[in-house]
């Protein structure tokens, strides 16, 4: 025989379906409330506070390493003797890139040098030539003065016939002749005098033909010392190959054609030009802070300065710039060098000019509210 079943009332039932559904009603109203109010509230305060810190960093990639940069070459044609350095060579301010043959210069000197020991001793020569016409016109005037007084002695004698008139032309035309030749001796020691510069008792060496000649002896020496070519600067040397010895030199193109140079780049001198866009410049400023990262050298910062910041954009220096005179125009943002200035580093990692880099700049700039409204 079955067992009765018991029913129990339905106030007499579990009451755990009733509290599990109703928790489960309160977390769907906690959770909508979260979803509805509370993440929106803090999605907008982080933006507010982003919004406030942002605005301070600007940052590029189109960014590059360079470092100056010099064709190194001669002023004067020659024979190229000897190339003192090899590729890749790091060389000092100072040191030896090559030498041009100097025996065609070293005549040339010392041919200006005996010009200008030539142009002293003439100087010194019209010095005592002028001393010397002085005392020729002291003896003429001796003699001028002589012959006045026969002429005034032949005219009382010739008014009482003591004399023949023949004596008394004679002393006549003697006197004009030697007048004539004093006058004459007096202009060429103007003439003189005024070669040497208005001064008898002048110094040699400060003389305008002394010093024309002195210089084309500093001239000489010049390119002499100009057919040693040194480092102007820090660096390592490249493009070497292109200068062999025996190549001649031609001064008026050695640095066009690089067949008489030697490029050298400098190693101490080295910047970032970073190609800003004009929007992100609004706060940037000479002397703000800069990280720089190179592509070469992943996860390794450089510090640096803004140096610079150019006064015009780069299409303004581009060889045809463009026109927007035709009415199809697209406003498009242009871009602006800034220089970066890299601080002095002691790690041994080389930066080479034209490696790419990305920069970021910290204008120090705060948004107010008066910014956001």
């Amino acid at each position: 025989m079955a067992e009765p079943v018991l029913k129990l009332a339905p106030s007499l039932q579990p009451a755990k379906p009733r509290a599990a559904a109703t928790l489960t009603n309160a977390l769907r109203k906690r959770m909508r409330f979260i979803l509805l109010v509370v993440v929106p509230a803090i999605a907008v305060v982080a933006g507010f506070v982003l919004y406030m810190m942002g605005g301070r960093y600007v940052s590029t990639d189109d960014a590059y390493v360079h470092a100056a940069k010099l064709m190194v070459s001669t002023d004067v044609s020659g024979l190229v003797s000897e190339v003192d350095v090899h590729e890749g060579q790091a060389v000092k301010a100072g040191d030896v890139l090559f030498r041009v043959d100097p025996r065609q210069f070293q005549i040339a000197l010392a041919n200006a040098k005996s010009n200008l020991a030539q142009t002293a001793l003439t100087l010194q020569a019209m010095k005592q030539d002028y001393g010397r016409m002085q005392q020729d016109i002291a003896a003429e005037q001796s003699l001028v003065d002589l012959d006045q007084a026969t002429f005034d002695r032949d005219t009382q004698l010739l008014r009482t016939n003591a004399v023949a008139q023949s004596t008394y032309d004679q002393a006549r035309f003697t006197l004009e002749g030697d007048k004539r030749k004093l006058e004459s001796l007096r202009k060429l020691s103007e003439v003189q005098l005024a070669r040497l510069g208005g001064n008898a008792d002048f110094d040699v060496t400060q003389h305008p033909q002394y010093l024309q000649a002195k210089a084309q002896v500093d001239e000489a020496e010049r390119q002499l010392d100009h057919t040693v070519v040194r480092a102007p600067f820090d660096g390592v040397a490249t493009q070497v190959a292109a200068l062999q010895p025996g190549t001649y030199l031609v001064a008026q193109t050695a640095a066009l054609t690089n067949t008489g140079a030697i490029a050298l780049v400098a190693t101490g001198d080295v910047w970032v030009d970073a190609n800003m866009k004009e929007t992100d410049l609004t706060h940037v400023k000479t002397g703000d802070r800069v990280k720089v990262w190179v592509d070469t050298y992943p996860g390794h910062v450089w510090s640096g300065t803004v140096e610079s910041i150019a006064p015009a954009a780069g299409s303004e220096f581009s060889i045809l710039p463009a026109q927007n005179s035709s009415g199809n125009w697209v406003k498009v943002g242009q871009r602006v060098p800034v220089r970066v200035r890299i601080d002095p580093k002691s790690e041994k990692l080389q930066l080479r000019a034209g490696m790419s880099a990305t920069v970021e700049i910290d204008t120090g700039h705060r948004r107010t509210l008066s910014e956001l409204f």
